[in-house]
């Protein structure tokens, strides 16, 4: 059996030759492929036997054949390996493995439960899955997940290559990849709708909104049925295997047909010139606590794969998510450091965004390193030189390391970005100094570290927490519908209703929710840092006040397509935002130039309303600011920021040399004057530009007269 596209699989692998014996070799973990067959290899120390099961079907209630694996002869170290001649790739197979079952000391072995390969490239679901099967007394091969072989050199890449763009020139748009496509008003066929392959169809709609990369919500294989009962795991942090890609996200249901498909969305947004970022989860599994299924992991070797604690060995729960994968163990280091190799060399994406990063930090009692061996591992590999690395630099146990991850080629997502942005515009007290910090890229937060501007990845929205138009539509968060009282998500949202809780037909509202919306956008485009925007944001996608619907793959989540009429207006200012950001000049951070000396070469004002003379107290809810980027840019931005409930006047500098102010943006105009293409923005002579109450303003001058094609191609 070949998969889509095949070659004629190789004897050798990328780590060397394996011998075509029945004995089988330690090295490479997994299954790999042969002319001859198919070698067998997974780890386990305290292990007293293992079988190795073939299956027939996905559904069948027992395997076709179990090959015992001799813990004498077919182990070497704590390495249990077999060849199996004349097996081809598609074979699904599962382990058993038997030990100590003595979970107060970590063992939880348990034969009876069919086991996925932690190394692994391809998984299938039988219809009657059952998670619960997965923990209770009984043989659950019926109804476990099994893994399957892949060859993955049996694939034409067609030349593509991860396309390593310029982090100065990327715009990242995050995205699940059922939700952006499932919803009928797509106008895919409903076999292809919330796939992989259509993605590929609403290519033509990422290029014209103009984003350079999408960041995927996991596409590991992961447990669906991890959520409360009568709910499904709708976003994916709940992963099974670090190698498969989701199943269910795939239009062909054969065995190999998810891996092939998933790469062919990457080749096809590789063309379109999108970069590939997974939203991966290397910090806790699908496998729950002490109570949880045994899936993988556990059934192989607990004391190595988790953090245990106690004299009990009961799971750490740094993750909120029931245990806490030991990251910094060296089999788990290995895994993840393969895994990632896997996805970039075999997988051609082109970054990954790691949920939780700070939980790769801790060691086996839970306390933070100050040197992690797994962060340092990939920081200074050489396979993954290039590849963007983005952390979400806190845990759910309360450590937060934004501005203080290890490292120099580590981003960060910001939470404070987010934080004091949606606290300015929301016309909170004590706001301006913090988000003056945040338009510049936060020195405040990054600048000791001497790191380019792009190490802050700056949102206001993000698949947790409020949806763009729900901040400015919901003053509490509305998660009923999760079955969980409504204690779910974060309380701490910042939001702000505009005047009447949840939707509206007050036109007054709307106009306001609809400025609210072009700020947020304009203050993400525009500060200094790598922009990150939710999908659905650009017209005002709603999840009905639920900001925490990790359960709810229905149209709560999934992006309703008829709004890019109802919103044409906030999709075309989000596309003009966009076009001007990608058109940055990328000198800076090719010369690798750190945030704090490019704020020293460039020249930045800050005004009130009147000029030279900003408002920093404590009631003060607006700002201005001039910069004159020379040498790194051809020309002068004006930005007014006014979050307060009055029109404002700010007193404008005038141009030197005759040179003449452009407006460029005013988020309290109607369209198309709420922005307008660069090069067609009108002139303004005044004294002073009265910004209305909420909104932002954005002018532009060329340095000088004429130079106006100049500014533009260098801005």
């Amino acid at each position: 059996m070949k998969s889509k596209g095949a070659s004629e699989p190789s004897a050798v692998t990328h780590r060397g030759v394996i011998p075509d014996t029945r004995v089988g070799a330690s090295a490479p973990l997994g299954a790999s492929v042969t002319p001859d067959g198919v070698n067998f290899s997974v780890f386990s120390k305290r292990a007293t036997g293992i079988d190795l099961l073939l299956f027939e079907h996905v559904d069948d209630a027992k395997p076709a054949r179990v090959i015992p694996v001799d813990p004498a002869a077919n182990r070497t170290y704590h390495y249990w390996h077999v060849f199996v001649p004349e097996l081809e790739v598609g074979q699904i197979y599962g382990y058993r493995v038997r030990g100590p079952h003595e979970p107060s000391k970590g063992c939880r072995f348990d034969p009876s439960k069919v086991l996925l390969d932690p190394y692994g490239r391809a998984v299938v679901v039988p219809t009657s899955y059952n998670r619960a099967a997965a923990h209770e007394e009984g043989d659950n091969a019926a109804t476990a997940m099994k893994s399957v072989v892949v060859d993955p050199s049996a694939y034409d890449w067609e030349g593509d290559i991860p396309l390593h763009r310029s982090s100065s020139q990327t715009i990242v748009y995050e995205m699940h990849v059922r939700g952006f496509t499932k919803h009928p008003s797509s106008g895919l066929p409903e076999a292809t709708r919330g796939t992989y392959t259509g993605v590929i169809e609403k290519i033509p709609y990422l290029q014209e909104l103009g984003i350079t990369a999408v960041e995927l919500l996991p596409v590991f294989q992961f447990d669906a049925l991890d959520c409360p009962a009568g709910h499904i795991n709708y976003w994916g942090y709940a992963p099974v295997s670090f190698f498969a890609p989701h199943q269910a996200y795939s239009s062909r249901q054969d065995p190999l047909g998810p891996v092939d498909e998933f790469r062919d969305m990457v080749k096809a947004l590789h063309r379109a010139g999108i970069e590939v970022i997974l939203d991966v989860v290397f910090n806790h599994t699908a496998e729950g606590d002490d109570q949880g299924p045994t899936i993988c992991f556990r059934g192989f070797e607990d004391t190595a794969y988790y953090i245990l604690e106690g004299p009990q060995a009961r799971y750490a729960n740094y993750t909120g998510c029931g245990n806490t994968l030991n990251a910094n163990h060296p089999v788990v280091r290995r895994l993840i450091e393969d895994s990632l190799h896997y996805w970039v060399q075999e997988m051609h994406v082109d970054g990954f965004r790691f949920d939780l990063a700070s939980v790769l930090t801790r060691d086996l009692n839970g306390q933070p390193l100050p040197n992690p061996p797994i962060l340092w591992d990939i920081e200074s590999d050489p396979v993954l030189a290039g590849t963007k690395l983005i952390a979400e630099a806190w845990d759910a146990a309360g450590l937060y390391q934004v501005g203080s991850f290890i490292g120099d080629a580590w981003k960060e997502w910001n939470g404070r970005f987010r934080d004091d942005v949606r606290s300015f515009l929301r016309g909170d007290d004590g706001t301006v100094g913090k988000v003056a910090d945040r338009l510049l890229g936060s020195p405040e937060v990054y600048g000791h570290k001497q790191r380019e501007a792009e190490a802050s990845v700056n949102f206001v929205s993000c698949h947790d927490g409020f949806a763009l138009n729900d901040l400015v539509t919901y003053n509490q968060k509305h998660n009923e519908a999760n079955g969980e009282g409504n204690r779910d998500g974060c309380d701490d949202n910042r939001s702000w209703n505009c005047g009447v809780e949840g939707p509206t037909d007050d036109p007054a509202i709307e106009k306001l929710r609809n400025r609210q919306v072009k700020n947020f956008l304009t203050l993400t485009m525009l500060s200094f840092g790598m922009p990150m925007i939710l999908m659905g944001d650009e017209v005002r996608r709603t999840q009905r006040g639920n900001n925490n619907a990790y359960c709810q793959d229905n149209e709560t989540s999934w992006f309703d397509w008829t709004l890019l009429k109802t919103h044409a207006d906030v999709h075309r200012f989000a596309q003009l935002l966009v076009a001007r950001r990608v058109l940055r000049d990328v000198s800076a951070e090719q010369q690798r130039v750190s945030l704090t000396n490019l704020l020293r070469q460039a020249t930045i004002v800050w005004h009130g309303v009147e000029l030279w003379r900003p408002d920093w107290s404590n009631n003060s809810h607006s700002l201005a600011l001039g910069a004159d980027m020379r040498p790194l840019a051809a020309l002068k931005l004006h930005l007014i920021m006014n979050a307060y409930c009055e029109p404002l006047d700010f007193e404008m500098p005038q141009p030197e040399d005759g040179r003449t102010w452009r407006r460029w943006i005013d988020t309290s105009l109607d369209s198309p004057d709420d922005i307008v293409p660069w090069q067609d923005a009108p002139t303004f002579t005044g004294r002073a530009y009265r910004a209305a109450p909420r909104s932002v303003v954005v002018l532009w001058a060329p340095l000088a007269a004429g130079e106006a094609t100049a500014a533009g191609s260098a801005a």
